[in-house]
């Protein structure tokens, strides 16, 4: 399902494209797709190239899958359990060459999962981003070591069928996108200005 936006200017395709449904086909994503994902985010920036990402990817059916999706809050249960894909993203809050805080850590994770979304997008897979989940039992259950910190789960799939959520999300899913205009969040001058 395409869910268009109403843009003033023109943006690349795969942003036009991307939104975060929660309607998945549980049909998987080939091997191939899905090391092309993690490829796209082995390349993001990051501060000093310290590339402070990690990723831990369950597959449907999989222990590491069962692990992940018990971490989720019990409204992304619902949907995300539908999704082939589930993936932790967490990052290093150190810096490796001399241990020293990162304080860069969280963007340059974010900017990877915009990059991994958005190679994903480009194989016709969705990506759907939850901060719902429970970081010390995910943390727990994948063995997470303490410098790292994981920050959100993504699931990731193909776009199944909206009518198949639970009709508390049903209309979420259907309705248009939106987005704050350029001129409540972008400022040539002063903040507010």
């Amino acid at each position: 399902m395409r869910k268009p936006i109403l843009n003033k200017y023109p943006v690349n395709i795969l942003i036009e494209q991307r939104w975060s449904p929660r309607a998945f086909d549980e049909k998987p994503i080939d091997k191939e797709r899905v090391n092309s994902m993690l490829e796209a985010a082995r390349w993001a920036p990051s501060a000093f190239n310290e590339q402070p990402w990690r990723f831990i990817v369950g597959l449907k059916g999989d222990e590491t899958y069962k692990k992940i999706l018990g971490s989720l809050v019990e409204w992304n249960q619902k949907w995300a359990g539908k999704a082939p894909m589930l993936v932790v993203n967490l990052a290093k809050k150190t810096f490796t060459l001399n241990g020293k805080q990162n304080v860069m850590f969280k963007y340059d994770l974010g900017q990877a999962v915009a990059f991994m979304s958005l190679e994903a997008m480009n194989h016709g897979i969705y990506a759907h981003q939850m901060s719902g989940f429970d970081p010390v039992k995910a943390a727990a259950e994948l063995h997470i070591p303490d410098d790292y910190q994981a920050a959100s789960v993504t699931a990731f799939g193909y776009y199944g069928n909206a009518e198949d959520l639970p009709e508390d999300m049903y209309k979420s899913e259907i309705e248009q996108r939106e987005r704050r205009p350029l001129n409540e969040t972008v400022f040539f001058g002063d903040f507010g200005e």
